[in-house]
């Protein structure tokens, strides 16, 4: 992913609002890098050409997915006062499977911008980050798919679970920024539930409660099923797809387990 993929990343949708504002500092350095590789004629010195800026195909809602991705992951990540480093962590990682190597570098360096931003916001108006957060949320929910807001959810509750422990501002965070995105507190749950093995957690990932009779819980995980079904997120590319897939397989298992202990088929 050069730093052409990236411009490119900040047009449609994201070129306006609250996200082109953040995508404006957070991307400053490498737009300005990329910005000297292009030649009057329309074509980048370093390779490719001005197609890679269009954001009416793949690339660029991919990319869209991701800087929003990295938007609410600075939020998340800093929600206990802390940037823990298997946060971070994660993030590389995630960054490096999903989008190559070329990515691990320039997205940590958005996310470290955006935590900068962030300070700079806040010692003016303690609450100022918190909004633009809220108002990038409702952009993304007005221009982002249910399954593809889904998906960016998934991927930010994983980042709180990855250092071991989702303490409650991180919860709180995840809840806020769900709303703000079009989903539901519920939604927050479910998914913070799915690598659990208990049947009490099994029926969180349902979103039922354990009363819930033979035929609301079928229903909830037929619902479930297809609102979190890969193909729904296919057009993000593979390597998401992929990561549905998995979400899917541990609702299955959550499935599952309700399912014995009721002596379903």
């Amino acid at each position: 992913m050069g730093y052409g993929k990236w411009i490119g990343g900040i047009l449609g949708f994201m070129a306006q609002g609250p996200l082109g504002a953040l995508a404006g500092f957070a991307i400053g350095s490498l737009f300005d890098t990329a910005a000297g590789s292009v030649e009057q004629g329309g074509e980048r010195t370093a390779g490719g050409n001005m197609n890679d800026y269009e954001d009416a195909g793949y690339g660029g809602r991919r990319n869209s997915f991701l800087f929003s991705m990295l938007v609410m992951a600075s939020y998340i990540i800093r929600a206990d006062g802390r940037i823990m480093h298997s946060e971070m962590e994660f993030v590389r990682r995630f960054l490096r499977m999903n989008f190559g190597d070329a990515a691990v570098e320039e997205g940590q360096q958005i996310l470290l911008n955006l935590f900068e931003q962030r300070k700079r916001m806040e010692q003016t108006d303690p609450q100022s980050f918190r909004r633009t957060i809220h108002d990038c949320g409702r952009q993304i929910a007005a221009n982002l798919g249910y399954e593809e807001r889904l998906q960016l959810l998934n991927f930010l509750v994983q980042i709180a679970q990855s250092d071991g422990n989702v303490c409650m501002e991180e919860i709180d965070a995840l809840k806020e920024v769900a709303i703000a995105m079009g989903l539901s507190v519920q939604e927050v749950e479910s998914m913070l539930n799915l690598k659990g093995d208990s049947l009490a957690e099994a029926y969180k990932v349902l979103e039922v409660e354990p009363t819930a009779t033979d035929d609301e819980v079928r229903a909830a995980y037929r619902r479930l099923a297809l609102k979190h079904h890969p193909d729904r997120v296919a057009t993000l590319g593979e390597d998401i797809r992929r990561a549905a897939e998995e979400k899917l397989q541990q609702i299955n298992a959550a499935k599952e387990r309700i399912w014995k202990a009721r002596g379903l088929k």
